[in-house]
């Protein structure tokens, strides 16, 4: 049975979740709901230090991230360990997710808006567009993965989607209480961060509250949501 409170992030690197959709996540965790963080890739080439080994990054990265996901209230991160840039629109990737969306059987899925055009880190639209078909339809069928059914877990039907960093929002969540919680997530990802804090900050609040125009709060996250069961 679905759990109506619960959701499930869905972030192709360490960091782009708490970047693009940070203060909602920690809203939501405030509000009670029970959220779960699937991160796709290692991170394991996010930086221009040239003295790190990819091996050293990607466990860095996931300290940062489990370190990052407690400040917005996340109560678990699965780690599916794709090295950055190798996730692939292909049946292991998308069994993955279909198996987490099976376990924890959220109402609501989040994650990056695949439609972006032109320049785009390919790992985000790979992301974003597995992810959709793991919600719609191979997570509802139980013919698709069947093996899963042997293992007890049964076909589920994710009823809304978050889509963040899109070109065509349609939606704006106030996050005027939980800004400072998005930043002290996303300065907890302390290898990725090069500007000042004091810097970012000022950016990321003004460009939210451009967002928060839009609804008439002080600070707003936007999405693309995709409503699919009622």
């Amino acid at each position: 049975m679905e759990d109506s409170t619960s959701f499930l992030v869905v972030t192709p690197h360490p960091d782009d979740a708490e970047g693009g959709a940070g203060g909602t996540i920690a809203r939501w965790t405030a509000e009670g709901r029970k959220g779960v963080l699937v991160l796709c890739t290692n991170g394991d080439k996010g930086t221009s230090d040239r003295n790190i080994s990819p091996a050293s990054l990607a466990k860095i990265r996931e300290k940062e991230q489990r370190h990052a996901a407690e400040a917005m209230g996340i109560s678990e991160v699965v780690c599916l360990g794709f090295p950055d840039q190798g996730l692939e629109d292909c049946s292991e990737f998308r069994e993955k997710l279909v198996r987490q969306i099976r376990i924890h059987k959220p109402q609501t899925v989040m994650t990056v808006d695949p439609a972006r055009p032109y320049i785009r880190h390919r790992d985000h639209y790979m992301c974003g567009r597995v992810t959709l078909d793991a919600v719609f339809p191979y997570a509802r069928d139980h013919l698709a993965y069947p093996e899963h059914l042997e293992e007890g877990l049964e076909p589920h039907k994710v009823s809304e989607v978050y889509l963040f960093r899109s070109d065509t929002p349609d939606t704006f969540l106030d996050i005027t209480d939980t800004f400072d919680a998005k930043m002290e997530a996303l300065y907890r990802h302390v290898s990725q961060m090069g500007s000042p804090r004091e810097e970012r900050e000022a950016r990321s609040r003004a460009r939210h509250a451009e967002a928060g125009k839009k609804i008439g709060v002080a600070l707003a996250e936007e999405f693309k949501r995709i409503e699919l069961w009622r």
